[in-house]
């Protein structure tokens, strides 16, 4: 009988990795070299997070030790937080078999096992000899949880690759910076919900694309810029948005699984260097403040060639598009209804989808409208041709969202679907079909579809319906007479603010 070194015990399970087989080749190296860089710069934590099913970072704080050893073993994670809605409340029942969700391995709020995904491993320039890492997480059988959303998108871009394409995007990301004030916290007789964070608004968005504001604040914007191409992403602009104190960030494109991680990334950094520098970022679409204009996550995506074609959207005929990209514009336009409960997860960003105000209210698809709910970007010959659906709120959960796009446009590329014709004029006049105008209809159109059931799987459907179900009636009770279907309401600011 082997004896193991107690210290291999401290975390996870012995061998667990090698035992699934879970690393890929590109994964044990990027392991190697992890532990390199531990070594190397010194590191003394390392924060291992999961992606929860609202896209925000559920963490511990390792010693660089038992990172090492999680490398090889996993680690304990509470299986507590899929039970969380955004107020941090539980809402199923779940001390019930199978947890409320009906899956066996988790009754009774168990521990799940993390395995940390070395390729996203990142040494954070904000943080003192700390680390970051993005994890994958497992039942002690070695079993995927199917109710984690990065599962979710792998699954899809497997998807992508048996039909001999690669997924390309590229992220478009609407922010509010405020500056924070010192205050003591006020709770209500409970002690919670905490009130959100007291802001004043930074003298900056009255002017959009002002140079002059831009530079106004580079004292957060530089520092935020050093960071982001620190951890390795593709910073392309900063921009000057319409509302006070609102900005816009975009990337250079991204590939598969690599398109998500980063955007979770960067909210991570973009929250904490702005918490460290005095202000408060918030991805709400919606903040209750004055003068304020709803913000919007823009999808940009194509497929690309995994046999070397290139762009698989590019057209060589009179379109924009080519029989691709309208077969896959034409998937996300036929499932765009159900869709809204991965693009716009929250009630607050049902808030955005107003007449006229550069947010979508309608499905339809147009070349270079900013009013369309799919806009194509690119002409006949243009390499770069793509999609860009304007669905989505900055604090949607990016594996959510892309895998939705990607399974509801690969049927359309399956079934040789074919789009609408496309706006013209006014989207907001032309004869279309609304979306959802809250979160409750959303809630029920997705609950009522059969095809993102088969093609993400039953599991996470109905965990989601679940989930959003609950959080919009207690929307309803909770802010009671003042919830209001147009108007952003105390109790929005209050659950979303400083959560996302």
């Amino acid at each position: 009988m082997t004896t193991i070194p107690v210290q291999e015990l401290a975390v996870g399970k012995v061998g667990f990795i090698a035992e699934h087989g879970l690393f890929t080749d590109a994964m044990q190296e990027a392991a190697e070299r992890a532990a390199a860089v531990v070594s190397e710069q010194d590191i003394r934590t390392v924060r291992i997070g999961v992606v929860d099913q609202h896209g925000a970072v559920r963490c511990k704080f390792v010693s660089a030790h038992d990172f090492l050893l999680s490398l090889h073993n996993g680690i304990d994670f509470s299986g507590a937080i899929l039970s969380l809605d955004t107020g941090n409340k539980v809402f199923p029942p779940a001390f019930v078999e199978g947890g409320g969700f009906g899956i066996a391995e988790l009754t009774g709020f168990p521990d799940l096992v993390l395995v940390p995904d070395p390729t996203t491993f990142r040494v954070l320039p904000w943080a003192n000899k700390t680390a970051w890492v993005i994890s994958d997480t497992y039942f002690s059988s070695g079993r995927p949880v199917a109710l984690v959303t990065r599962q979710v998108m792998r699954r899809q871009l497997e998807a992508v690759k048996e039909l001999g394409f690669e997924y390309v995007a590229g992220l478009e990301v609407e922010l509010y910076i405020f500056h924070r004030e010192r205050f003591r916290i006020a709770t209500d007789q409970t002690g919670w919900p905490p009130p959100p964070p007291p802001v004043s608004v930074v003298a900056q968005g009255y002017q959009y694309l002002s140079e002059n504001r831009l530079a106004e604040i580079t004292d957060v914007l530089d520092p935020l810029r050093d960071h982001l191409e620190a951890v390795g992403l593709p910073l392309r602009t900063m921009e000057d948005e319409w509302g006070p104190g609102q900005t816009e960030i975009t990337f250079d494109p991204l590939t598969g699984l690599g398109a998500a991680d980063a955007m979770i990334l960067f909210r991570t950094a973009v929250k904490q260097v702005c918490h460290q520098l005095g202000y408060h970022a918030t991805f709400m679409a919606r903040p209750l403040l004055p003068n304020v204009s709803s913000s919007g996550w823009h999808l940009h995506q194509s497929l690309q060639d995994r046999g070397g074609g290139g762009n698989a959207f590019a057209s060589t005929d009179p379109e924009p598009l080519s029989l691709t990209g309208r077969q896959f514009a034409a998937g996300i336009l036929t499932h765009a209804i159900p869709m809204t409960v991965f693009s716009t997860p929250t009630v607050n960003g049902y808030k955005r989808f107003k007449p006229y105000s550069f947010a979508p209210n309608r499905v339809n698809w147009a070349v270079e409208n900013r009013g369309s709910m799919l806009r194509v970007q690119g002409q006949p010959g243009d390499q770069g041709s793509h999609l860009e659906n304007r669905l989505g709120e900055p604090a949607a959960n990016p594996y959510l969202f892309m895998a939705a796009n990607i399974a509801a446009g690969l049927d359309g590329v399956r079934r040789r679907l074919i789009p609408p014709p496309m706006v013209k004029t006014d989207p907001y006049q032309e004869a279309a079909p609304a979306l959802p105008a809250n979160l409750g209809e959303a809630v029920d159109a997705l609950d009522r579809d059969p095809f993102f059931r088969q093609a993400l799987g039953p599991e996470i459907v109905d965990y989601l319906v679940m989930l959003k179900r609950f959080e919009y009636n207690r929307y309803q009770t909770e802010a009671g007479s003042a919830a209001d279907p147009i108007e952003v309401t105390d109790w929005e600011q209050r659950e979303y603010f400083d959560f996302f």
